[in-house]
């Protein structure tokens, strides 16, 4: 049966916060900073690994205190993504004055603020939830697991709960540099706000984790060339650093930025392979189409003239070499549209190495919006020679992971283990958080549309 129930053999795993719920909540005798008091404090100390926060056997709970000005003020504007002081309890201790804000781009206020102009989002909060963002060192140098932010997703456009934890489940296990990510239960002054993605920031404590003790300079999208394959000024680079900041240094970046804008064309290979790693980037590419992660790094959209940008990536800059790596992000829109366009925002018409009306920009999807072939650009265009490697990749990657043994077994497991915070999501929440059984249903649709793409 093409979409079907399925019971599930796996018990839930490892919920990791016993405490009562009744134990968490203020009551009403109680003032929050008396509430607050009678918690022990949080100590970072080494033994703390962000490895804890983000196992994969692991269901967490964050319950996050405001003072209801605070919640207000956040609950009235969320688009602002202004920090309020809030208090976050976790296993049973509090770190206090911990910035909260709610966060997100276009897509992630899309149906969730008052107003109806989702171009230009305003309003207060009219979903059960949003995105949050956890500052733990807005006062004073704090530390929470050797990290200094957190920071849930609201998955709203979600209804599998599965596109981000499965995403970033297959870059980091096909050897690419990208955020952990699980699922998490997030509380808001003791009442249960819904399911979230715990997706890792990336940050410097990312960087300092995962590239060999950090220090290099850390961009969010920002791409070496225009769409035009012209360099960009130095600005454009301390706009997108995310990194020491104080010195902003972007020369390293800009003479990559230089060298390909003044490369010829049968230049251009050499000078990118000297920057970036082949097999790492060819693989970050594989599995970005592999599971349709249309609003990422592959696809350029139309920002006007003869402009094209893309989103939703960060670059590493090592501080003791001239190499730069791609780390993808934000994969909400990924599985949408892996045998159809279901998302008609980011369908990507080309495949990774083809190129259409001769690299000029074209209109396609159910909005006929203008984007053009990623193949155009200089850096992935010179990737285009190596599709029998990026073929004998994607065998590999099909063996080892990509598969529907491995696939229905992961997402099977996942499934169990939050199956019963969807029930109670839907039962306080209603409309728009998932039945069980329409949550059910997108897990199967999200199984069959993967199954169908490796056919």
């Amino acid at each position: 049966m093409f979409y079907r129930i399925i019971f599930f053999s796996f018990l839930l795993i490892n919920i990791s916060c016993d405490i009562k719920s009744d134990e968490l909540k203020i009551s009403q005798n109680d003032s929050l900073a008396n509430f607050i008091s009678s918690f022990e404090e949080y100590t970072y100390d080494e033994s703390h690994t962000s490895s804890y926060i983000y196992d994969q056997d692991k269901l967490h709970r964050f319950d996050i205190y405001l003072t209801n000005e605070n919640l207000n003020r956040i609950d009235n504007d969320p688009a602002a993504e202004e920090y309020v002081e809030g208090f976050l309890v976790f296993e049973g201790k509090v770190i206090k004055n911990v910035g909260v804000r709610y966060k997100g781009s276009i897509g992630a206020w899309v149906g969730c603020l008052s107003s109806p102009d989702w171009i230009n989002p305003n309003g207060y909060k009219i979903c059960p939830k949003l995105s949050m963002k956890i500052k733990i060192n807005w006062q004073g140098d704090k530390k929470f697991y050797g990290m200094k932010k957190l920071q849930f997703h609201s998955q709203n456009l979600d209804k599998s709960k599965m596109h981000e934890r499965l995403g970033y489940y297959m870059y980091r296990n096909f050897g690419i540099n990208a955020p952990r990510s699980n699922h998490a239960l997030i509380y808001v002054n003791g009442e249960f706000t819904g399911l979230f993605a715990n997706t890792e920031n990336i940050d410097g404590p990312y960087t300092n984790q995962h590239f060999d003790g950090g220090g290099g300079n850390l961009y969010k999208e920002v791409w070496p060339v225009n769409s035009e394959g012209e360099s960009r000024s130095d600005e454009y680079f301390k706009d997108g650093l995310k990194t020491n900041e104080e010195i902003s240094d972007v020369s390293k970046i800009k003479s990559f930025s230089n060298l390909l804008s003044e490369s010829e064309k049968s230049e251009v290979k050499s000078v990118v392979e000297n920057w970036i790693d082949k097999d790492i980037f060819l693989k970050t590419i594989l599995v970005d189409r592999r599971i349709a992660n249309d609003d990422g790094f592959m696809h350029f959209y139309h920002e006007g003239g003869k402009t094209y940008e893309n989103h939703n990536y960060f670059w590493y800059e090592f501080p003791n070499e001239n190499k730069l790596q791609l780390i993808p992000w934000d994969l909400d829109n990924a599985f949408e549209n892996l045998v159809q366009n279901i998302n008609p925002v980011t369908p990507i018409k080309d495949k990774w190495n083809e190129i259409s009306n001769d690299c000029n920009g074209f209109n396609y999807g159910q909005f006929n919006l203008k984007q053009k072939s990623a193949a155009c650009d200089k850096i992935i265009g010179s990737f285009t020679d190596y599709s029998i490697k990026y073929d004998s990749l994607d065998q590999i990657f099909q063996n080892e992971l990509y598969n529907m043994p491995n696939i229905n077994l992961l997402i099977d497991k996942w499934s169990s283990q939050i199956r019963d915070a969807v029930k109670d999501a839907y039962l306080r929440h209603g409309s728009p958080e998932p039945s069980l059984l329409e949550w059910q249903y997108n897990v199967d649709v999200m199984k069959n549309s993967i199954e169908q793409s490796l056919n």
